[in-house]
């Protein structure tokens, strides 16, 4: 699935080659049948469409590139870069266990690097003759400098038993094909790099340049996993996230420009470098998210983000294609919800005939001489010869002062019974988005149900 570690390594590409003016590819690396499933590979489409990183070249499917893997290897095998390995797996599994006795770094030995003939009755692999001497530098975009000693490189299989040919091969004849320049990922795959190097110059193609960037971790410092919360990117759109708060909060997580925290996707192409990236891995903080959306909500026009809430009301049953209705509904909301789901749950009283009041707010606030304010405020509403927001707060207004109370005693009764709830927006504009019939309505309902004394 496609999970936040991925989406961030999927962003950092994707702006770095908008900055660079270069162009962002999407490949699958599907070889891993049992993982690579239909669904998984959907997810990473949706995923990538929802966030709205927009692919230059591709999708391309590893698994459609058989033919092509398996020349590349042919013409390794020919020209001494490869060999068949007979050695079988017990074979292999005891020699580890062996060397593990010994306290060595578990390795294949090279024992068939130089064997004459096939062995009979076993299907062999492929392996990668890597050099024996010297070293391989890893000019890291993100670590730096970093160097391994091909001593300590084993002969990677390049090719399984069944023909099948390896991701780590696989990914260095489609960098070789793609003319790859910058490869970004996480610092786990830095291991493979220098094999990587190794056959990318065996076959006569220079290395591309490397960013490792380090993992996010969870709030406790472990490796981020499903116990921390979402497995696909696309549980936070069904959680009532923007794609552009994601990613935005995903940029920070290992890179900064200056102290600013709200980025929108231009400011983010136009400030991000790769080597600005940390060393150090950051922790996800749910809170933080959740604070960004929120800043997101705000800025955004009410118009851009209707298709959102619209999408959360309908999972909650509620459809409404009512654009000024749902626009209004964004801009008196979005201040008291930090994901549009939050906004639809706390806006269903627009979008039903009655409402169930709360019996805690009830008695608090629909008790005793407040029946009898809801009543004039009913009468006063009723006689406003045009329903707007601003014309609602002015008979409110004129009613508080002509009973010598505050502001707060005239809308608390009124917002109850209108909404079932003592929370909403200011009282003119929900009762302006609300409309003169359904407020009406909603008045006399309490009203019948407790006339005043």
């Amino acid at each position: 699935m496609l999970h936040l570690g991925g989406v961030r390594t999927a962003l950092y590409s994707w702006l770095y080659a908008r900055r660079m003016g270069g162009k962002f590819i999407l490949r699958v690396e599907d070889t891993d049948r049992e993982r690579s499933t239909e669904e998984a590979v959907r997810v990473i489409l949706d995923g990538m469409a929802w966030l709205g990183l927009t692919v230059d070249e591709g999708p391309y499917f590893q698994t459609r590139r058989f033919d092509r893997y398996h020349q590349v290897i042919a013409q390794m095998l020919a020209s001494g870069h490869a060999y068949h390995c007979y050695c079988t797996k017990e074979e292999l599994d005891a020699l580890r266990e062996q060397q593990s006795a010994r306290k060595e770094k578990p390795r294949y030995p090279g024992i068939c690097r130089d064997r004459a003939g096939p062995r009979a009755g076993v299907q062999p692999v492929v392996r990668f003759r890597n050099p024996t001497e010297g070293t391989v530098v890893v000019a890291d975009l993100v670590h730096g400098t970093v160097t391994f000693q091909n001593s300590e490189l084993d002969d990677l299989i390049i090719a399984r038993s069944d023909g099948t040919p390896t991701y780590n091969f696989c990914v260095v004849v489609d960098d070789m094909d793609m003319g790859i320049t910058h490869v970004i990922r996480g610092d786990d795959h830095l291991n493979n790099t220098p094999r990587q190097m190794n056959m990318l110059r065996a076959l006569g193609a220079a290395p591309p340049a490397y960013a490792h960037v380090p993992m996010i971790l969870g709030p406790d410092g472990a490796k981020l996993s499903k116990r921390h919360g979402a497995v696909s990117v696309l549980q936070y759109e069904e959680e009532g996230y923007l794609p552009d708060a994601l990613l935005n909060y995903l940029v920070r997580l290992g890179w900064s420009h200056g102290d600013q925290e709200v980025f929108t996707r231009d400011e983010m192409i136009a400030a991000f470098d790769i080597k600005d990236v940390n060393r150090a891995a950051s922790a996800f903080n749910p809170e933080k998210l959740l604070w960004l959306n929120q800043q997101h909500m705000m800025r955004t026009a009410p118009a851009t983000l209707v298709p959102y809430l619209r999408a959360q009301l309908r999972r909650l049953g509620l459809d409404c294609d009512d654009q000024p209705l749902l626009e209004g509904i964004v801009a008196s909301q979005r201040e008291r919800a930090r994901t549009l789901k939050e906004m639809a749950l706390n806006s269903r009283f627009f979008f039903t005939d009655a409402v169930e009041v709360d019996p805690k707010a009830a008695a608090k606030h629909l008790s005793g001489g407040a029946l009898e304010t809801l009543a004039n405020v009913r009468d006063c509403l009723a006689m406003l010869p045009q329903w707007s927001a601003a014309g609602i707060h002015g008979v409110l207004n004129d009613l508080a002062a002509a009973l010598g109370t505050g502001l707060g005693k005239i809308a608390q009764p009124v917002r109850v019974a209108v909404t079932g709830t003592a929370v909403s927006p200011p009282i003119d504009q929900t009762l302006g988005l609300l409309g003169r019939e359904r407020t009406l309505a909603r008045l006399d309902a309490v009203l019948r149900a407790s006339p005043p004394p």
